[in-house]
């Protein structure tokens, strides 16, 4: 008897532990906010509205696509965090963490891959990058149809025309 009580007390502590863990967990999720981007630029309601109907659009072309926040989503390889309407897109170099390939293409539209493989790529326009993975690691660069364009060792930046690149290794 002495034994089942214990057992049941065990048990009855466990099943309170658990759901505080998960309410605390579930509390602590951040609701989706669609007037701050990732960055912590706020936008105006015009603004959220064009960001989340670029968001869709990408989500509808791109199945394996998923949303992380307001502007961001997980792609293979990596991630892409889609420009704020009437962000300022410049040609100066990007930050970058360590071990990533960033890339900020016309529209201002980055895209940060740590993962290595074969990725299609959807940037645009000439933009700016950050081989910022373990020196001399190789990224490479394809066209649509698979041959070889370009190549970049890390640790550089620089900038392309990413607008005929279809496919990136990063590493």
């Amino acid at each position: 008897m002495k034994f089942r009580k214990t057992l049941s007390m065990a048990v009855a502590a466990v099943a309170l532990v658990a759901s505080q863990l998960l309410a605390g967990s579930a509390a602590a999720a951040p609701s989706p906010d669609s007037t701050t981007t990732q960055n912590g630029t706020k936008l105006t309601a015009t603004q959220a509205a064009q960001l989340q109907e670029r968001v869709e659009n990408y989500l509808d072309k791109h199945s394996e696509a998923r949303r992380i926040s307001a502007d961001k989503l997980s792609i293979p390889g990596g991630t892409v965090t889609l420009a704020a309407p009437g962000t300022n897109v410049g040609t100066t170099a990007i930050s970058c963490s360590s071990g990533w390939l960033c890339i900020q293409d016309g529209y201002g539209d980055r895209y940060d891959y740590y993962y290595c493989g074969y990725y299609d790529f959807w940037g645009l326009g000439d933009g700016v990058f950050n081989n910022n993975q373990s020196s001399g690691t190789v990224a490479r660069f394809y066209n649509n149809n698979g041959t070889l364009r370009w190549t970049n060792t890390a640790k550089d930046t620089g900038t392309a025309s990413w607008t005929p690149v279809y496919h990136i290794r990063p590493c």
